[in-house]
């Protein structure tokens, strides 16, 4: 099994929405997914709780997938891109890991 963990820092403002707004789209949009790529097992968004701790990103993905292909599958797919496009204009800083267990 894969694991892939996605964190994303999100500008203050940006596409005429709040960094909360981008926030609760963003989840939204990518557990849409979830119906289109049936390589998706698992898929969680969660949003930072705001204002908790200065230092915490704002966005994290936690995803799994059976094995690398289905993983680069879900990468590769049409939906996927267009909300990986969306974040990239949101987002001012990405780090990501993916493991296999």
């Amino acid at each position: 099994m894969i694991k892939h963990i996605v964190i994303f820092q999100l500008a203050e403002f940006a596409e005429g929405k709040t960094k909360q707004e981008n926030a609760v789209y963003i989840k939204e949009i990518l557990e849409n997914l979830k119906s289109s790529i049936p390589q998706i097992i698992t898929l969680e968004v969660g949003i930072n709780i705001p204002d908790f701790f200065d230092g915490n990103q704002d966005l994290v993905i936690y995803s799994e997938f059976a094995n690398i292909q289905d993983l680069k599958t879900y990468m590769e797919h049409p939906e996927h891109k267009k909300v990986a496009n969306y974040i990239g204009k949101v987002r001012i800083a990405r780090t990501s890991v993916d493991y296999e267990v």
